[in-house]
């Protein structure tokens, strides 16, 4: 498995994989590996010639006074672990080599970026945006695979492909869980012991939106607020920054149910904010990224 540092290097690969006709596959991580990237990693070697996972902590996407430096970093453990996964090479640059010090163009996805994460944590989407489209052209995919627990990234991707007519494919990948319901992140280690404990309240509490969907219930308003009571119910140390229900074409919130939405809560903890969602067609009563 190759180890790759240089931009310029990871290119040279690239253009010369692409001549041969091999298909790039490729999943973009910040490391700290754990089930759900894993997941996503096999799902990737499955369509590929040649599979690439990027480790690399944006700083772009950390607002100030967040968890950037203490976010975890354990490179010879994702190595190992991507070697384990059949990974053909990890793309794993400095900071200075991917933002020089007088880096000064970025990329903003307007209107999919205003909302949810984009309300309660600015200039993230467009740390997240400027970093993807970056690796892009560095790795030069023909296809990436996103996990859907960030179904706004995931849209704001879809829309930044679109609009600037990036030639790549954006493969969604379910929603990975633990086996109490939790989505896998790499932010479930700095819960404590009674937070783990209260944040299966995040994945009952969307249960629960969905079931009032499902049994007829259209009120947006209505659904948030009996879901908002059973999280600071069942998780009383925590604080919601938000439970919304979105289109997932434009995710501005709505206030009737219909077609395909975006049910999403972010809620933060003592020791960590975590975000978890389902996406729910409405009108045919299933879960998007619950089972692809």
């Amino acid at each position: 498995m190759l180890i790759i540092s240089e931009p310029k290097e990871m290119q040279l690969l690239a253009n010369n994989l692409r001549k041969e006709g091999k298909v790039i596959g490729f999943v973009p991580t910040m490391g700290a590996l754990h089930q759900g990237h894993l997941r996503l990693i096999r799902k990737a070697r499955k369509e590929s010639d040649f599979l690439v996972v990027s480790i690399f902590v944006n700083p772009l996407q950390f607002e100030p006074g967040s968890d950037y430096n203490r976010y975890p970093r354990r490179f010879e453990e994702d190595r190992y672990k991507c070697e384990m996964e059949g990974v053909q090479a990890i793309f794993h640059p400095s900071v200075q080599n991917m933002y020089p010090e007088d880096f000064s163009t970025y990329v903003e996805v307007e209107g999919l970026s205003k909302y949810m994460e984009g309300e309660f944590r600015p200039g993230h989407f467009r740390g997240v945006a400027t970093v993807v489209l970056k690796l892009f052209n560095i790795v030069k995919p023909h296809f990436a695979v996103f996990g859907l627990k960030d179904a706004q990234q995931y849209y704001i991707i879809k829309r930044m492909v679109r609009d600037l007519n990036l030639d790549i494919e954006i493969i969604p990948h379910e929603t990975v869980r633990e086996p109490d319901g939790l989505a896998c992140s790499s932010r479930n280690e700095y819960l404590s012991e009674e937070s783990r404990r209260q944040a299966t309240a995040l994945y009952k509490a969307l249960k629960l939106g969905k079931e009032m969907i499902f049994s007829g219930e259209r009120r947006s308003n209505k659904i948030k607020e009996e879901m908002k009571s059973f999280i600071k119910e069942n998780a009383p140390t925590s604080k919601i920054d938000y439970v919304e229900i979105a289109s997932t074409k434009t995710l501005e919130p709505v206030e009737t149910v219909v077609d395909e939405i975006l049910l999403a809560l972010a809620v933060r903890f003592p020791e960590a904010r975590l975000i978890d969602n389902f996406i729910i067609n409405a009108d045919e009563g299933y879960v998007l990224n619950e089972k692809i």
